[in-house]
């Protein structure tokens, strides 16, 4: 998997700059544990810290091909599914392979094909290629936006990395957060190309982002757009279950050990099912592993998101299929540890403002990478397949706002009553968010005659895929990665996506659930009760102990008045938050109080200098 950084500059030699650049990318070393490079040019330094995944001993970076007229040189995260297709094809074309590694099969591509290589990767991917035949660097990303990547225009280059952190670590970088960082960082907008400090960029899924001497431009290579369907509802079945097998089998390939993500859910269960078909030709059982807190399951009672408790479906997947199974149990008292807080925030370079959610995925990660590498995962099944809630309930879908906003249960809706009353007025946070809605619908594209409710679901569905999942996928990989843990996505295959979006709604939703093309698809690796499950979010913690230990944290903090945070947050909502009995606190205050905890923790390590005037 691994991490990236580097610097670009036409007005100065870089070669004196190691130090520099191994600072770069020394802040990403959970990324990459198991080697670091570096590669010094008079215009580009570039850093690279490695997971290794597939060729073990040949993979590592950055990898230079020299040329008559200068060297080649790339760094790289993720996986590229078909680099096996993809190096045949170019050593038909003359191409020689020192490794048996996908990077060099990206490298030579681009040798090969130029910027247009990335047409031809599937996988979930970031890389920067420094040319010096052109002078000329090239930053891309992923269709979906699975690995984060980010850059930082200088007066005479660029900074990029593959987490804020790492382009932090430069001087030239400003810890400057304004009023724009602040507005899509608490409405979870998420505007394309958001970077939560001033003056850094997101690359954007699907774009191409070149630097030279006369400065940066991007390019679109792919985008999501409206199809005509042509397929019957047994076909389109058919041809969604054929291109799942396929994901799963290339997503399984890796050296190292390899794992399912399992919670008992059709997404999870479906990828499980499907991996363990596919590795029992291998004569190999897959390992899957859970989360649980203690306690959950005779606590449990349902909340607008949950009906049921995880535990007895997945006990009936492994029942049926009989992976090597493993719970992770948690102690909720563990995962409101303010250190913990700190190592989340660390990962995230953010307050992450998703509660418990973040941590628990964190310590998950870790238990897993004890035994694993590699971990196949259901993410994204919902935003595809149009699985969650908002998606089926009139009002939300109907809003004239982001459905995830508008959904009443959801962590993502409006919770902006932490905040001091002149930061809200500071912020314009309505206009921004309307602002943000115009734009993302106008962005829509749909087909002569898409009317009523198929007009108004290609529209929710485009906004989740192009907003709400990379807030999802930017979440799993900070929190996985930080344990050096790689996640896998198969339900985020760009071919999956595009047959997908293009199915009209009536046939999405044929049988009366949702999620009706994947239930029907996988349900013959599936338990019946799995199959016709509901469905139900990443598990949260019930325990009243947890808001406890929040409300404790939080009367500590007013014990300081004069923190930074309170420079943000209304001291007497706290206070009041504070004071409510632990069993019966909101789930909304509990919320607030976390985002409360983020922001202090965020502000103390990071020290930022915010600013509400710009």
């Amino acid at each position: 998997m691994c991490g990236i950084a580097g610097w670009v500059s036409f007005a100065r030699d870089l070669r004196p700059e190691r130090d520099i650049v191994e600072a770069m990318s020394g802040t990403m070393a959970c990324r990459g544990p198991d080697d670091d490079g570096i590669w010094l040019g008079e215009r580009a330094a570039l850093g690279h810290r490695r997971l290794s995944i597939i060729d073990l001993a040949g993979g590592r970076q950055p990898m230079a091909v020299q040329t008559p007229d200068g060297a080649v040189v790339i760094v790289y995260i993720g996986e590229t599914y078909n680099f096996r297709e993809l190096r045949e094809q170019l050593v038909g074309r003359g191409h020689r392979f020192t490794t048996s590694s996908d990077t060099e099969v990206v490298l030579r591509g681009y040798l090969e094909w130029g910027p247009d290589v990335v047409t031809r990767l599937n996988g979930m991917y970031g890389f920067a290629i420094w040319d010096e035949r052109t002078a000329t660097l090239l930053l891309t990303r992923d269709r979906m936006g699975i690995k984060p990547f980010y850059y930082y225009p200088t007066s005479d280059g660029v900074l990029f990395g593959s987490e804020p952190k790492a382009i932090l670590a430069n001087p030239l970088a400003e810890r400057v957060v304004d009023a724009a960082g602040l507005r899509d960082l608490i409405t979870f907008a998420r505007v394309p190309g958001w970077a939560l400090w001033r003056g850094m960029r997101e690359v954007e899924p699907g774009t191409l982002v070149l630097v030279d001497a006369d400065g940066i431009r991007t390019r679109t290579y792919w985008r999501l757009e409206a199809r005509e369907h042509e397929h019957d509802r047994q076909e389109t079945i058919a041809h969604v279950r054929d291109l799942l097998t396929d994901i799963v089998e290339r997503q399984l390939v890796a050296d190292v050990p390899r794992c399912v993500l399992l919670s008992g859910g059709l997404d999870s269960s479906a990828i499980t099912g499907l991996a363990a078909k596919t590795l029992a030709r291998e004569g190999e059982r897959p390992r899957t592993f859970s989360v649980n807190y203690l306690g959950h399951e005779e606590r449990f009672r349902p909340d607008p998101l949950r009906d049921t408790v995880d535990a007895p479906y997945i006990r009936d997947v492994v029942d049926l299929l009989h992976p090597r199974h493993e719970e992770i149990l948690l102690d909720t008292r563990d995962l409101a540890d303010p250190e913990l807080r700190r190592r989340v925030i660390t990962a995230r370079d953010m307050p992450g403002l998703l509660g418990d959610l973040d941590p628990s995925l964190y310590l998950l990660s870790k238990a897993i990478k004890e035994t694993s590498t590699v971990a196949l995962s259901g993410e994204s099944a919902d935003e595809v397949f149009g699985g969650y809630r908002w998606y089926h309930e009139d009002a939300p879908r109907w809003a004239e706002e982001f459905s995830w906003r508008a959904f009443p249960g959801s962590l993502t809706a409006d919770r902006h009553e932490v905040l001091r009353p002149d930061v809200l007025d500071a912020l314009e946070l309505p206009e921004y968010v309307a602002d943000q809605y115009a734009t993302a619908v106008a962005g829509v594209g749909h087909l002569p005659g898409e009317e009523g409710l198929r007009r108004r679901m290609r529209t929710v569905l485009h906004l989740n895929l192009t907003r709400y999942l990379r807030m999802v996928l930017d979440r799993k990989d900070r929190m996985s990665m930080a344990a050096g843990l790689e996640v896998r996505v198969p339900f985020c295959d760009h071919r999956l996506v595009e047959y997908v979006y293009n199915v009209p709604w009536g046939l999405q939703t044929f049988d009366g659930q949702e999620k009706s093309l994947l239930r029907h698809a996988t349900k013959h690796v599936l338990p019946e009760s799995v199959a016709n499950r509901k469905k139900n979010p990443y598990p949260s913690t019930q325990d009243p102990q947890y808001a406890a230990a929040l409300q404790q944290q939080a009367k500590e903090l007013l014990a300081e008045p004069g923190l930074p945070v309170f420079d943000l947050v209304d001291a007497g909502w706290v206070t009041a938050a504070a004071e409510y009995d632990p069993e019966t606190v909101p789930r909304r205050t509990r919320a607030g109080l976390d985002q409360v905890l983020d922001l202090h923790h965020w502000l103390d390590l990071y020290r930022p200098e915010v600013r509400l005037d710009g």
